[in-house]
């Protein structure tokens, strides 16, 4: 294993430490610019209004400079009116110029100070809002779904996990990269900007109650220290890890991933097949690919197959599980299916065909 020193790790970590936050899922919202020019638009349509309706009874007014009012004169009145400054050197004369003030320009000046300080309100109530979001997203999430990465990989990871019926509200993404956060909470995931390999980052993503932790960082040995960092907080979530070199393999097994991944042995393996059988590496590929032509499924045993071999039932089993051993289709110590077996199946790729979650609890020592 090929690792950075303790001194390098920790200036990496420096060098890219981020503010981390929590970003939900959110709705479309309008531009700010355009809502900018609307509440402007807004405002000066108030403005003019109440300019030409001081204008239609300029005779009521009266000016202390020269006694009359003209259309300027009705813009300077509307406008220091409306901003409620007020300085006395026009002011309504006659009753009709009175009851207008009262109940027409009065009005439209609280609308005019509405518009101004509309914005301030509006990212008042949001940021109370979004706040209240989060505190009640946090208390009401367990047994959720952390994803460490949110790249090809990860992305990958988390559409097959959905596929079993998993809801995106039960999944956090946790990446560096702010980009990446918004295009995970724009597909509906809860999204945290951070280092994974720092406890108070995943603490954010609640990963100390979190049933399973999917890990498909860019570089092994971020994923040996994430996986670390996760085992520590949670002893009891399944952690998946992927590595790029078969030989990181066992230290990410050692580091606490329940299974670890080789991404460039993998494609590797499927690149010599399809050389020596062209045929043969398409069926794997068709098998890797999720929701199109073959899935591998796992599924339990129902009490119609209890007592029968693997080969006697109606889909291609290709292992049993049982207990925490793995069985290969032809091995003798299978006997008869038990209802408590789950079997693992080929199948062709139907909506109905997914794959139920094993929810056993792990053994930790």
């Amino acid at each position: 294993m090929k690792l950075p020193g303790h001194d390098a790790i920790a200036r990496q970590a420096d060098e890219h430490l981020v503010t981390h936050r929590v970003k939900l899922p959110r709705k479309v919202v309008e531009r700010p610019i355009r809502q900018v020019a609307k509440r402007l638009s807004l405002a000066l349509l108030v403005l003019v209004a109440t300019a030409f309706i001081v204008y239609a009874d300029h005779d009521g007014y009266n000016d202390n400079s020269d006694g009359s009012v003209d259309l300027l004169d009705a813009f300077y009145y509307a406008t220091v009116t409306l901003s409620t400054t007020g300085y006395g050197d026009i002011t309504p004369v006659s009753d009709a110029a009175r009851l207008t003030n009262i109940f027409v320009i009065t009005p439209l000046r609280v609308l005019f100070l509405i518009i101004l300080v509309g914005t301030t309100l509006e990212v008042l109530t949001e940021r109370t809002r979004e706040e209240w979001r989060l505190n009640r997203w946090r208390s009401t999430l367990r047994d959720h779904t952390v994803v460490v990465g949110f790249g090809t990989k990860g992305r990958s990871a988390i559409q097959t996990v959905c596929a079993t019926g998993l809801r995106k509200e039960q999944v956090v993404v946790v990446d560096p990269s702010s980009k990446v956060i918004d295009a995970a909470t724009a597909d509906g995931y809860a999204g945290v900007m951070g280092d994974a390999t720092r406890s108070e980052v995943l603490k954010r993503a609640e990963v100390q109650r979190a049933r399973q932790i999917i890990i498909a960082t860019q570089r092994d040995d971020t994923a040996v220290l994430v996986t670390l960092t996760a085992r520590q907080l949670n002893r009891g979530a399944k952690i998946v890890a992927a590595v790029r070199e078969e030989e990181n393999a066992p230290l990410l097994q050692q580091s606490g991933a329940d299974a670890v991944i080789t991404s460039a042995s993998a494609a590797g393996r499927l690149l010599g097949l399809s050389v020596l059988s062209p045929a043969a590496g398409m069926v794997m590929e068709d098998l890797i690919q999720q929701g199109s032509g073959l899935d591998m499924v796992e599924r339990p045993v129902v009490k119609a197959e209890v007592g029968r071999g693997p080969r006697e039932t109606d889909d291609l089993v290709v292992s049993v599980v049982r207990g925490h051993r793995v069985l290969g289709y032809d091995d003798p110590a299978i006997g008869s299916l038990q209802l408590t077996d789950r079997l693992i199946t080929i199948v062709r790729a139907t909506h109905d065909a997914k794959v139920t979650p094993d929810v056993r609890p792990i053994p930790r020592d």
